[in-house]
């Protein structure tokens, strides 16, 4: 082994990478893509293509708290479309997005591991079960997310 080749990341090092970063800062932010790519010898578009790929990379900065809503098969059958719709028309956002004061990052997951307690959702860690509509904005206005 050539003695460069050793401080030089590999490709394989990439994930972990933007794991480590959206740790530390909770979103890629848009001027990483380019030195990610000049570090790890890979293109912008693969990079793009990896943050892509991965569900749990953010491209902006996440609300102050993150509320994830179960939409696998367990919470869908026990109404957690409904549960959604609802978390987004009272948050006035869609899956994926941020409430315009920074409040809240609504989010859909595929299974919290909760599902004898459907429909579940995450809200800023805690998992809670049997959500319905009047739950969710009790938790939320717990929060100071009223």
């Amino acid at each position: 082994m050539h003695p460069e080749s050793a401080a030089v990341p590999a490709q394989a090092d990439l994930l972990p990478a933007l794991h480590r970063m959206q740790a530390q800062l909770g979103y890629i932010p848009d001027q990483a893509v380019a030195e990610l790519a000049r570090t790890y010898n890979v293109s912008r578009a693969e990079v793009e293509g990896v943050i892509g790929f991965y569900h749990d990379f953010r491209r902006a900065p996440p609300g102050r708290r993150r509320l994830q809503v179960c939409c696998a098969e367990s919470c869908q059958a026990m109404g957690s479309d409904a549960l959604a719709a609802h978390a987004q028309a009272r948050l006035d956002i869609g899956m994926g997005e941020t409430t315009a004061d920074g409040g809240v990052t609504l989010e859909a997951v595929y299974c919290l591991g909760n599902c004898a307690c459907s429909p579940a959702v995450m809200l800023d860690g805690r998992v809670h079960g049997r959500v319905d509509a009047g739950r969710l904005d009790a938790l939320l206005a717990e929060g100071g997310e009223a």
